[in-house]
């Protein structure tokens, strides 16, 4: 176990996915850990966990942690600044200015409060989806309003850098617009995806590959926080959707008159806009970088997968990323591996020596 820099006790309000897992990443650096939550089932299930214990009379936290719904953010963070008079305070919730100004509207201690948000996460939500290492390499936003000194904020640095994450600093205004480029649109975009596939024939859905999943894999996160999310920071996300429908407007106007003189050029520009896009995209290590694949064919049995990552050590290459596609009902898988251009072909060359099946 490595030495913590909180010294704790670390109260956390809220124990849904983000709240067990900065319980349980705090309690394996040997931090106490004080757990609460509206649903004592919630709260029974994140103990048994191991993500923390019950709230106890005199409990004196050295940092409150609130994890709760954005819609009531504001309520528990005012309520939490009152019952712990010494405590600095912090939210995660994926909205900042509303809650700052609501706040600062109610004439709370902003010297005391800080806002952050972890940009991490998983489809599904609650207690047991917990993890300890949600946070590893992920950047968490500390939010500066400016009414906290350095002093009294370094808590906030201290738990973010417990929990393996990457501080990232910025005002309201630059997180909720960043946030809604990179988070609040996509979800929407995808959720607006997903829908279209309700009425789809069974005969499309059987044609289903790894593009189509990758765009679609968000859109099951849960609609009554998306509903909260988006109504706290709708202006963002209305100006980037309304920049979107000018985008499809444009292509949609290309694709009926495809015969017109420049529409194929507008189609291959506004498609190579989208690889240009996507070259700006942090890589591995936070470098933009774009990485080489091939595709493997795995046998639907125990151990190939495994087998495949050994063959691919063996061959002394890093695995940089991978992506993995299996059909209903095929008895073989497909496994995209990512590796730095100047050894694909090596490795394509060792994996086949080696009896795997290499696609295309």
């Amino acid at each position: 176990m490595t030495e913590s820099r909180l010294i704790g006790p670390v109260r956390v309000v809220g124990v849904g996915l983000l709240g067990a897992s900065i319980g349980l990443g705090l309690k394996a650096k040997g931090i106490d850990v004080i757990l609460a939550d509206a649903s004592p089932t919630h709260l029974a299930i994140a103990v048994d966990y191991g993500a923390g214990r019950p709230a106890e009379p005199g409990d004196r936290p050295q940092l409150v942690v609130v994890c709760v719904p954005p819609d009531v953010t504001a309520d528990v963070v005012a309520a939490e600044l009152e019952a712990f008079p010494e405590a600095l305070v912090t939210d995660v919730a994926s909205v900042k200015l509303a809650v700052y100004h609501d706040l600062k509207a109610r004439g709370a201690d902003l010297s005391r409060y800080i806002g952050t948000h972890p940009m991490a996460g998983r489809e599904r939500g609650g207690p047991m989806s917990g993890r300890a290492d949600l946070f590893v390499g992920r950047p968490w936003v500390v939010v500066d309003h400016g009414n906290v000194s350095y002093q009294n904020a370094a808590a906030i640095d201290d738990l973010i850098l417990d929990l393996g994450a990457t501080l990232v600093e910025l005002t309201p205004e630059q997180h909720d617009r960043a946030v809604a480029l990179v988070s609040h649109v996509p979800q929407v975009v995808s959720s607006l995806v997903a829908r279209r596939l309700i009425d789809a024939p069974h005969a499309a859905l059987n044609l289903v590959g790894q593009g189509l999943r990758d765009v679609t894999r968000i859109a099951a996160s849960d609609p009554e926080l998306w509903v909260q999310i988006l109504g706290q920071n709708a202006g963002p996300v209305a100006e980037i959707l309304r920049a979107y429908r000018d985008d499809l407007d444009r292509f949609i106007a290309a694709l009926e008159d495809f015969e017109a003189p420049g529409a194929r050029r507008r189609i291959a520009e506004e498609l190579f806009g989208g690889n240009t896009g996507v070259e700006r995209l942090p890589g591995k290590h936070g470098v933009d970088r774009r990485y080489a694949s091939l595709i493997v064919m795995v046998d639907d049995r125990p151990g190939q997968l495994a087998r495949l990552f050994n063959d691919v050590g063996d061959a002394g290459v890093n695995l940089e990323d991978l992506r993995l596609e299996h059909s209903p009902g095929a008895q073989v898988g497909l496994a995209e591996i990512f590796v730095l251009p100047e050894v694909v072909e090596r490795l394509t060359d060792e994996l086949a020596a080696r009896g795997w099946r290499i696609a295309g």
